[in-house]
């Protein structure tokens, strides 16, 4: 409980220090217009309060990843406490905030158009296949997980059904305003998963179960060997720490945003919140298994199921009301972050070939092709689409870390807060390819992290070519 405890103090405390630091290093002032003040539209630029942008901005990340990823990573042990807090502080926060205010600064433009301004058009086009690719792929695993588990709480009603249900949905709320459908009903389902933790947060409390403490780095995976900490606990898990599918989200609330001031509550804040939701999750995963032996235990029993330990957690200690949170956990989060993903395709899409989203058949023509492929890729078994997503997810990040160094060391800013988590997660990333069986699959692991190192500062020295060069594209508002 101690841990715990601590994790969490740290964690809120940091919005307050390290949020309101980077805020300062970012020259966040309300006296600059944002690209809502320039460019309202009526479709994707539309003015919202901020609380109902952090809430939406919390659901769009969020999804299932801070849930089931927390609960896969505390089959490592308490060592999850430690990724989650530190990672989320420095790296995801970090990464969702100043990657937020870049993206506000350049008119609420796409992540691979930002990047592209930083790190070259040849980087931008990579980035550019890469961010669609991971869009649909988004999209694709946030049809399937849902659909699978309504194939199961719904007699007569088969998956592919379901898919072609969602996928009807993701349709609509991807061509409509976004003030129609996710400005109105994402809050409410924010709350609902604010709720669902807070529920969870009071029964650790109550003292009935026993939350494991950090006394030892151990792997408490049931083959540690196949999945080592590093750098598998980095990818398992994400959305509660870092993840580069946030900064793809980003743009959909940069350009509702009305205020520079109110960026840290939206992202830093956003991304905190996660990253407390991430930690209840790990912790009562841990706690309700008696540890994270029995927890592999019991997950191994059950195909490695999140989803089911997630329904058992909730039905047990919240009841009925935890039954009805966990179905909005486990089956609407993923629907929402789902459609805001092939939202960010075609907003993607769209700044590539400059497409003008204000006629509707402009919008319809660039969102079915990106609905076939997504629709495609539920075809392919989940297992594989979700292996890699989670690594495209990292690596997207890591870039993302790389452009917000160029951007702070170009403007005589600190860029260590970004220089260091962008190596750590390049070397987690490339290590992760190396020693993958689905990759390379290097046995020895040394050489692998070798390897690693040295392609981790190969890209470090590529990268830093570009301090120095003149940015073609100058924030608006500076």
């Amino acid at each position: 409980m101690i841990t715990f405890i601590i994790c969490i103090v740290l964690l809120v405390t940091a919005y307050f220090t390290y949020g309101r630091y980077l805020e300062k290093l970012a020259d966040a002032d309300d006296s600059n217009s944002t690209p809502v003040d320039r460019m309202e539209d009526g479709i994707d630029y539309i003015k919202l309060p901020r609380w109902r942008i952090f809430l939406i901005q919390l659901l769009n990340i969020a999804g299932t990843g801070p849930i089931f990823g927390a609960i896969l990573g505390a089959c490592f042990g308490p060592v999850a406490f430690l990724w989650i807090t530190l990672g989320g502080i420095f790296f995801g926060a970090m990464h969702d905030y100043l990657s937020g205010m870049m993206i506000l600064r350049h008119d609420g433009k796409s992540l691979p158009e930002i990047i592209g301004i930083y790190l070259g058009t040849t980087t931008r086009t990579v980035v550019r296949v890469f961010s669609i690719g991971l869009m649909v792929l988004v999209g694709a695993v946030f049809i399937l997980s849902p659909a699978q588990l309504l194939d199961s709480m719904v007699p007569g009603v088969s998956q592919s059904v379901w898919v072609w249900i969602i996928l009807a949905y993701y349709i609509v709320a991807t061509m409509l305003p976004v003030d129609k459908v996710i400005g109105k009903i994402y809050p409410v389902f924010g709350v609902a998963l604010i709720a669902m933790a807070a529920g969870l947060f009071i029964v650790l409390l109550s003292g009935e179960y026993q939350i494991p403490e950090l006394t030892t780095l151990h792997n408490f995976q049931l083959n540690p060997e196949a999945l080592p900490i590093v750098p598998t606990l980095f990818i398992t898990i994400a959305c509660g720490a870092i993840s580069g599918f946030h900064a793809t989200q980003s743009p959909l609330m940069a350009r509702c945003i009305t205020s520079e001031k109110k960026c840290r509550s939206v992202f830093y804040g956003s991304m905190i919140s996660e990253s407390v939701i991430a930690l209840i999750w790990a912790a009562i995963a841990m706690a309700f298994f008696h540890g994270p032996t029995a927890l592999g235990e019991q997950l191994a029993e059950h195909g490695n199921n999140a989803a089911w330990v997630v329904d058992v957690i909730s039905h047990t200690t919240l009841g009925k009301v935890g039954a009805f949170l966990a179905l909005l956990g486990v089956v609407v989060a993923p629907i929402t972050s789902g459609d805001t993903a092939f939202r960010g395709a075609r907003l993607i899409v769209a700044d590539i070939f400059n497409i003008d989203q204000r006629p509707i058949l402009k919008r319809f023509a660039v969102c079915i092709p990106l609905f076939i492929v997504g629709y495609g890729i539920t075809l392919v078994n989940f297992d594989i689409v979700w292996r890699y997503f989670a690594w495209s997810n990292q690596t997207l990040a890591a870039a993302v870390l790389w452009t917000i160094y160029v951007w702070l060391a170009s403007r005589g800013k600190n860029y260590w807060v970004a220089l260091i988590p962008a190596v750590a997660m390049t070397f987690i990333v490339t290590s992760f390819v190396y020693v993958s069986p689905q990759f390379i699959g290097i046995e020895n692991r040394i050489i692998a992290f070798i390897l690693a190192a040295v392609t981790t500062v190969g890209l470090g020295f590529m990268v830093n070519t570009r301090v120095s060069h003149p940015i073609a594209t100058p924030e608006q508002s500076i």
